[in-house]
């Protein structure tokens, strides 16, 4: 195995001290630029690499900033990372993406990495309905910031979407459509967004003055395309099926889809479904989605760019600040899957 080039071989190459060599690394306007081309021409030679992990260990202070999502199978997710990533690379910072896969034990065990690694912070969506995770890593004095759920009943930031009025968006649309009995594939009810996409939903039905029992709930353990699937069979199974499905998300809404297709139901005219995110998949679909948008590239956008302002990590350096809750608003995107005639 090849032995790693340091610093003191670099020194030993150029006929300098290592302290010169630090100065040429670290704070090269100090070095004469003789001596200053010696060194780089060692360096190029021996392909010195800085040991990153050794300087982060003497500053206290890591370049890297943790991103620990619920599933990075979701198109969703993959956007608030790139927004992410932008703004940490326009702050000189690189990004650790992690992935919960919505699991409690995998979420603390990602977050006691983050503390082993000491990163600058953390932007979290929250897998452990119980809180009990994100109290242990409070602990470590790391920052973070929670995306795409509201820091309720914590002092942290926290950039998210309105699901509520989300989830009245989805149905208003359906109700709108002539829709008066409708399901909700809903996903794991120990996420608040499920819950909060709910209750949007019943606050639509109440507006039009439907009751709860208008709203059919299907229940799944997973957020995903094939616990959508499920979802759609157990839909096809009821005696008085509904006219209408709204899907927590996106991937969920695409199962659903495909056990219609199977089965021989039409979309939308035996069957409406409205999805949540606005995944690039939604639009091509075969039956194009309609879905209530959520802007995922500005909220990991934003929730870094609170993030590097907490750690005085802006590019025009520190600066003070108080912890925030951004709510933004959703939209919806109107598609053929729920243009049916009622």
């Amino acid at each position: 195995m090849a032995q790693s080039v340091g610093i003191k071989d670099v020194a030993r190459v150029a006929g300098v001290s290592v302290g010169t060599v630090s100065n040429v690394i670290n704070r090269p306007d100090t070095v004469a630029a003789e001596t200053r081309a010696r060194v780089l021409s060692a360096i190029d030679r021996l392909g010195y690499v800085r040991s990153e992990s050794a300087r982060q260990l003497r500053a206290g202070r890591s370049r890297i900033m943790g991103l620990l999502v619920l599933d990075m199978g979701n198109p969703f997710f993959v956007d608030v990372a790139r927004g992410a990533e932008r703004a940490a690379r326009a702050a000189g910072l690189g990004v650790m993406v992690c992935n919960s896969a919505q699991n409690a034990s995998e979420e603390a065990d990602y977050l006691s990495l983050f503390a082993e690694q000491r990163v600058r912070g953390v932007l979290l969506t929250p897998a452990d309905a119980t809180g009990r995770n994100i109290e242990a890593f409070r602990r470590h004095g790391i920052p973070f910031v929670l995306v795409d759920r509201v820091a309720e009943g914590t002092t942290e930031c926290s950039v998210s979407v309105d699901d509520v009025a989300g989830g009245a968006l989805a149905v208003r649309h359906l109700v709108d459509a002539g829709h008066r009995s409708l399901a909700y594939v809903s996903g794991p009810p120990g996420l608040n967004q499920v819950r909060d996409r709910r209750t949007g939903a019943l606050n639509a039905l109440a507006e039009a003055g439907l009751g709860p029992q208008a709203l059919r709930e299907l229940p799944t353990e997973r957020l995903d395309v094939a616990a959508g699937r499920d979802a759609g069979a157990r839909l096809l199974g009821l005696a008085d099926r509904p006219t209408a499905v709204f899907c927590a998300n996106d991937l969920l809404a695409l199962g659903v889809l495909q056990a219609m297709y199977a089965a021989g139901v039409g979309v939308p005219d035996d069957l409406a479904i409205v999805g949540y995110d606005d995944i690039e998949f939604a639009a091509a679909a075969a039956v194009p989605l309609t879905s209530v948008r959520q802007p995922a590239v500005t909220m990991g956008a934003l929730a870094a760019e609170l993030l590097l302002e907490e750690t005085g990590t802006g590019t025009t350096g520190p600066a003070p600040h108080e912890h925030r809750r951004v709510v933004l608003r959703p939209e919806l995107v109107v598609r053929r899957s729920s243009l049916s005639a009622r």
